[in-house]
Parts: C-alpha cells; structure tokens; sequence
C-alpha cells in the first residue's frame, strides 16, 4: 500500500524536525522540505495543516508554520499526563499479568549500547519506545493513540533533559532499571513510585535548562 506525500510530509516533519529541540523557536521552510521529502509544497501544506490541529506547530499568516519552544507549563502538563497514563498502564498490566518484560530489558539493553552525546536523539526514541512499550501492553488501544500523540513532545523534551545534565544517561539507565525490578516482582507501589521518580527527575532537570 502506498503512503500518500501528504503523510510522508506529515511523518517526517513529526518524526525529524518537530523532535529536534534545535527547531524550536523557528519558522519550517515549506521548498526545504518539500525536496527533502520528495513532493511538491501542497502535501506539505496538508502536513502542517494536520499539525497544526495537535498544536505541534502554530500557522501564522505570511509567515508560515512556527515551532513553538516547549514552555515551563508544557513540560510540566506533558509529564503530568504521561504519568497518568503510564501509572494505569502500570497497574492494569500487572494486574492482567501482561507486562512486557522482555521487550522492555531490551530497549532497556539497546540504550545501554548507545554511548556519547552523538547518540542522544537515538536515546531518547529508545527511551520514548521503553514507555510506549507498557502503554500498549495495557491493551487499551485509545489511551495508545493517545500516548502516540505525545511522541514529537516527549523526544524534544527528552533530548533537553539530556543535554541539561551530563550524567542523564546513566540516571535514566537506572531509572529504567528500578521500574523493570518493579515490575518483574510485580510490586504495584513499588512500580509507581519508580515511574513517579523517573519523570520527576526528568521534569526537574528540564525546567532548570
């Protein structure tokens, strides 16, 4: 089946540009990636359009398409939200006996194997996907839609964070580690407080950068 330019447009603005916290504060120049993409303006125009309505990037007349800098209350709702979906998917995973355990201690191996800051963005998607990983456990496709939508956010904010501290990569191997324990001992409150733990060091740091 093929993928229209309108959602290759959409995928590579999404998964390359609106992830890179180096975008921020910008305007996207519609020719640039048009050629990148390999399509014409008008499904790049559509692309904007359809991130426009998640509010990943702001229209403004005769000028174009504006990424916005991730403010304090931003970071602040984006980890307030990903722990309450995180925190469910949790306790309804270990409640079914359905924690994916061993494709978690595999990202959780695969970000081990990353080394240096030129790996930071490759990081920080592993990161994204160790998360993700509980979310669809959980079985309930809505709420894995809905953390689907918080993909671009939460790479760009991951890659502040990692480049706000100079050990963040060992920490978030550790953190990744505790909830993994917690997990595997089928431990509920130990499993929340580790997920508490992990995204409050992480909105800590990313407010002070």
């Amino acid at each position: 089946m093929s993928v229209s330019g309108r959602d290759k447009a959409y995928r590579y603005l999404k998964n390359s540009i609106l992830s890179d916290p180096a975008a921020q504060g910008g305007f996207i120049n519609e020719q640039e990636i048009a050629d990148q993409v390999g399509v014409s303006r008008t499904p790049i125009r559509e692309a904007l359009l359809m991130l426009a309505a998640e509010e990943l990037v702001q229209l403004v007349p005769n000028r174009g398409a504006y990424i916005a800098p991730l403010t304090g209350k931003d970071l602040s709702e984006l980890i307030e939200l990903r722990g309450t979906l995180e925190r469910f998917a949790a306790e309804k995973t270990l409640k079914a006996g359905a924690v994916p355990l061993a494709e978690m201690r595999k990202t959780l191996k695969q970000q081990e194997e990353l080394e240096g800051m030129d790996n930071a963005k490759a990081f920080i998607e592993l990161d994204t996907h160790f998360h993700t990983l509980l979310i669809q456990a959980s079985g309930n496709a809505m709420l894995a839609r809905t953390y689907e939508t918080l993909w671009a956010r939460q790479v760009r904010a991951g890659l502040v964070a990692m480049f706000g501290a100079t050990d963040r990569r060992t920490a978030v191997l550790a953190e990744h580690q505790a909830i993994v324990d917690a997990l595997a001992a089928g431990d509920v409150t130990a499993t929340l407080a580790a997920i508490d733990d992990h995204l409050g060091t992480t909105l800590k740091i990313q407010l002070t950068n």
